[in-house]
């Protein structure tokens, strides 16, 4: 087995508002911070996963992340994912 580490970013779909990106925005706006046109949030989630190849690594992840990690409904997520050794593993 060999692992793997994995990053999915989860987003909101461009066509669902985004009222805590707006939110972060104006207050943004409000300490002063000018020229932010859009601020949109999301979430990062970080995995370590062993397998037996990269594919069924990328495979396994990208059930996680379409039946679990995201609502397929509003959002969109993309896989960052590379092999790493234990000293990568924090």
């Amino acid at each position: 087995m060999s692992k793997f580490q994995a990053r999915v970013l989860v987003s909101l779909r461009p066509s669902v508002l985004d009222p805590a990106g707006e939110a972060t925005r104006a207050a943004a706006n409000r300490l002063g911070i000018e020229g932010i046109e859009k601020l949109r949030i999301g979430k990062a989630v970080e995995i370590v996963i062993d397998a037996s190849d990269e594919d069924q690594a990328r495979k396994r992840l990208e059930i996680l992340s379409d039946r679990l990690l995201a609502n397929s409904v509003i959002e969109d997520w993309t896989l960052e994912l590379s092999s790493c050794s234990s000293n990568d593993i924090s």
